[in-house]
Formats: C-alpha cells, sequence, structure tokens
C-alpha cells in the first residue's frame, strides 16, 4: 500500500480533522450500504426465474448459480498461479489460511494445475514433507503446488515470490493469477491484466469496526494512545485504496455488502466487481448428535444443561469478546442450567474462566475437534465487531446444523442472516446482545433444532468449498475467454 506521509501535527488538531473525515465521508458510505445487501438477496430469492446473462454484470454472489460440477476435459485445464502471505500449515490456521487451502485444494482436485507462491513456514520438517509430497510423482498432482520463498519464516517477501513466478511462467505462461488481498502491491499488479484479488476486508470496514471497538470502552477508561494513532491513519488508508484498487484488473469481493463497497465507493466499475462467499468443505462439519453428546461428557457439561451456547475463534476484542462476556455474565445468574463452551485462545480466555463453572474453557481446539465442538453446542454466537471480511465460523456452525446469534453487519446481515429463521441479530452492545440470548433462551431447544436445519439447508446450498471452487472455476475461465461468461 502507499505510505501518506503528513508533517506532525498536535493531536487534538489531528484527532479532530480524523473524526471530521469520518463525518462527512465514512459514515454517509456505511448509510449507503446498510440497506441494499439484503435486497438483492430478496429480489434474487423471490422470483423464480432463474438468471441468465452475462457474468461479469451480475452483482449478487455466484454461489446462488448452478455451475457445471463435471471436472473440465484435461485441454481445458489451467495453469493457476496463487499469491498468498502465507499457508497453513499448523492445526489452527487463520481464517484467510484456511480459505485459501479449502479453494485451492478444491480447484486442484478438479484438475487444474495450482501453484501458490508463499512465505516459508517455521516448521521445516512440514515443509520439507509437502514439497516432497508435490514433487515425488511425473504426473500432475491433485494438491497445490507450493513454492516457498527463502529469508525468514513467516515474513512476506512479495519481491522473491515474484521472481519465483516469472521463472515458472517463462516455461508455461500462467491463464490467470489469484491474489489474496494484498499479496501482490498495486505497482505491480497494474502490468497483469489476468489477475484477480479477493479482498478479505477493506480498510472503510475497518473504520466501522474501529468505531464499535471504542463504543463498548467503558465509561471510566480513557481512550488508549494506539486508539487514536490507528483512528488518524485510518481516513488516509482509505483515500489510498481508493486511489490504487483500481490497478487490480479484476476483484473478488468475499459478501455482498463488500462488493457494493467496491462499486459504489471504491469507484470500480461493475464489470470488475465479482461477489463470490467463501465456502467450507462440508464432509468436515456434518451434523453427528452421538459425537456431540460425547463432547459434551468429555468437556464437562452436565446432563441437566438446558441450552448450550458455543463461540469459536480468536479471543480478542474486535471479535466483540467485551460483548459476549458482559451478556453472559448478567445471563447466567438468571439461568443456572445455562452454558458457554468457549473454543479458541487469546487474552479474554482468563476472563471467561473467571465466570465459573457455567462458562467450559477448551483453548485453542484442532479441526477433528471443532466437528464436535459444533455438534455439541445448541446456538452458535458470534459477537463480532468486524464487520469486514465473513466469519467462516458462521458458515461451519450452520452446515452443522445449528442456528447462529449475530452481529447486525451489512456483511451477515446481507450474506449470512437473510431470512429471519436462521437465527438472531443484534446491535452490536451488550444490551442487544443480552436481549437476543434471552429470545433464545425463551425458544428452547426444540424450536433451535427446527431453526438449525434450516440453516444447514441454506449453507450447503450456498457455503461449501465446492459452491466457491465452481464460482472461481468459472471466473478464472471467463478471464481466458470471455465465451465462457456467458450464463447459462
Amino acid at each position: 500500500m502507499a505510505i501518506n506521509k503528513q508533517p506532525k501535527k498536535p493531536i487534538q488538531s489531528s484527532l479532530a480533522t480524523t473524526l471530521f473525515f469520518i463525518v462527512v465521508f465514512t459514515i454517509p458510505a456505511l448509510l449507503l450500504l446498510h440497506s441494499p445487501s439484503a435486497s438483492i438477496c430478496t429480489t434474487f430469492s423471490s422470483t423464480n426465474k432463474p438468471w441468465s446473462g452475462d457474468l461479469f454484470n451480475a452483482e449478487f454472489a455466484w454461489n446462488r448459480l448452478n455451475f457445471v460440477d463435471n471436472k473440465p476435459p484435461s485441454s481445458m485445464t489451467l495453469k493457476i498461479a496463487v499469491f498468498s502471505r502465507k499457508w497453513p500449515t499448523t492445526n489452527t490456521p487463520s481464517g484467510m489460511e484456511r480459505h485459501a487451502r479449502t479453494l485451492h485444494t478444491a480447484l486442484a482436485a478438479r484438475g487444474h494445475q495450482v501453484h501458490v507462491f508463499t512465505s516459508p513456514p517455521l516448521d521445516d520438517v512440514l515443509t520439507t514433507s509437502l514439497q516432497e509430497q508435490n514433487h515425488s510423482q511425473g504426473s500432475p498432482s491433485l494438491l497445490p503446488i507450493i513454492h516457498w520463498h527463502e529469508r525468514e519464516p513467516n515474513k512476506w517477501r512479495y519481491n522473491m515470490a515474484w521472481e519465483q513466478f516469472q521463472e515458472e511462467n517463462e516455461s508455461k505462461p500462467f491463464d490467470v493469477i489469484h491474489s489474496e488481498s494484498v499479496a501482490i502491491p498495486y505497482w505491480l499488479a497494474r502490468h497483469v491484466p489476468n489477475l484477480v484479488v479477493s479482498w478479505h476486508g477493506i480498510a472503510l470496514e475497518g473504520v466501522q469496526s474501529s468505531i464499535y471497538q471504542d463504543l463498548v470502552r467503558p465509561p471510566n477508561e480513557p481512550i488508549s494512545p494506539t486508539f487514536n494513532i490507528s483512528l488518524q491513519g485510518m481516513i488516509p488508508k482509505v483515500l489510498n485504496e481508493i486511489r490504487f484498487f483500481k490497478n487490480y484488473a479484476h476483484h473478488v469481493a468475499i459478501s455482498d455488502s463488500c462488493g457494493e463497497m467496491l462499486r459504489d465507493v471504491y469507484q470500480i466499475p461493475i464489470r470488475r466487481v465479482h461477489v463470490i462467499l467463501n465456502g467450507v468443505n462440508e464432509e468436515d462439519f456434518q451434523q453427528d448428535s452421538r459425537l456431540g453428546h460425547e463432547f459434551r461428557y468429555k468437556i464437562g457439561v452436565p446432563q441437566s444443561a438446558s441450552l448450550v451456547l458455543g463461540v469459536a475463534g480468536r479471543l480478542v476484542k474486535d471479535k466483540g469478546h467485551p460483548l459476549l462476556y458482559e451478556a453472559f455474565s448478567k445471563l447466567k445468574d438468571n439461568y443456572p442450567n445455562i452454558y458457554l463452551i468457549v473454543a479458541g485462545s487469546g487474552p479474554w480466555l482468563q476472563r471467561y474462566k473467571d465466570l465459573g463453572p457455567q462458562v467450559i474453557v477448551l483453548g485453542s481446539i484442532n479441526s477433528s475437534e471443532l466437528r464436535a465442538f459444533y455438534n455439541a453446542i445448541d446456538v452458535f454466537v458470534n459477537p463480532t465487531l468486524r464487520p469486514q471480511g465473513l466469519d467462516l465460523t458462521l458458515m461451519e456452525a450452520m452446515i452443522s446444523g445449528k442456528p447462529v446469534i449475530a452481529a447486525r453487519f451489512p456483511s451477515i446481515k446481507g450474506t449470512i442472516l437473510v431470512n429471519n429463521e436462521f437465527g438472531f441479530m443484534f446491535s452490536p452492545n451488550v444490551e442487544s446482545l443480552l436481549e437476543a440470548l434471552e429470545k433464545v433462551v425463551a425458544e428452547g431447544s426444540k424450536r433451535l433444532i427446527e431453526r438449525g436445519k434450516a440453516c444447514r439447508e441454506y449453507a450447503v446450498s450456498m457455503f461449501t468449498a465446492r459452491k466457491m471452487a465452481l464460482a472461481y472455476e468459472r471466473l478464472f475461465f471467463c478471464i481466458k475467454n470471455t465465451t465462457f461468461c456467458t450464463y447459462p
């Protein structure tokens, strides 16, 4: 990203200037985006007529379309270059890493030659085994080919990755290049016509997130100097993004609301913005009541529990844990048979432990335990204060047949909870979350099971790795040859 260098000014004046820009620029933009996301989904679902036309003109998520599932013939397979700052090599990768692995493993399994250019991992032994796995056979692998550049582990060096890419590109040119966010800087991107960049969060959404994070600050707690510095730098960052995003040939937004931001605020032409939602491996999150009961017994949830809530992910402030901590601390006093299972690690882990026996803190769990976790709960809570991106945990919970409680952000409202049947939404404050939790308690487990069935049916139709991979594959074909842009 471009660095905005400005002379130092007194903090009070600089902060006032920043807040002024937020009022005149950011807030109207956010208000602009609050309502249309849901209307896109409603309009699409309310008309039973199948959609047809030029895919580059589609403003809704491509996951809603039905693409041919047959593997392409060998004469049509693509050579795909992927730039990702990190590639998952542990049992607890970040959301973006999980997305990259799920998507490009699925594309490789469909016969495409996928080359991933990424930073070296910490585990040298695992690096060696992955390289041997990918290069052990002469025939094309059904896994991505990983190119680790040199230097420090987990330290992204785009220039070194670019050199590796150019060397591979000389032997046989890549059909399409995919960058996970700004893995490829804009001054390189503007020279690449077949480049696709997937945005997992943009600065304008980050401004909104910072505002909500400060609103949960207790009245007696002063604004931190870090927050002041961060806020002052956000508006220039938004402006810089608006200026340089146009250098990327094609943009993938992972939520309907992000697609609207890119088109309406970042001023990217409609035909260069494509909404493709993230997906998860359906087979990893099957419903299994027996597994859920066993996991409850293993972690100490008593049989007398009338309702079990669950939350998973990083236990940090921007994920909304101050809200859930306060709301559940009030809820548990009135309902002694309600339990909360917390999966994840972070600064709020010990605070949850301090709430007593009605909160069961697991710490970080691996992928196999995550399946058991979802089957053990009655409803999944996502109290996030980050409107950017789209948490995979929401999709995993819904595919596991669980209703969700989530913050009322445009990305979630327009893409995840498009139907009131799927769960409950709350404004990002303690009072609203507590009200939503009270509604869940009043409904009881029988009604939650009915909601969970509706969630799974919708999630399987929208959020699977197969749906995501087919949409990306069609986009890549379309970029290579525009005849593929006509749907169906």
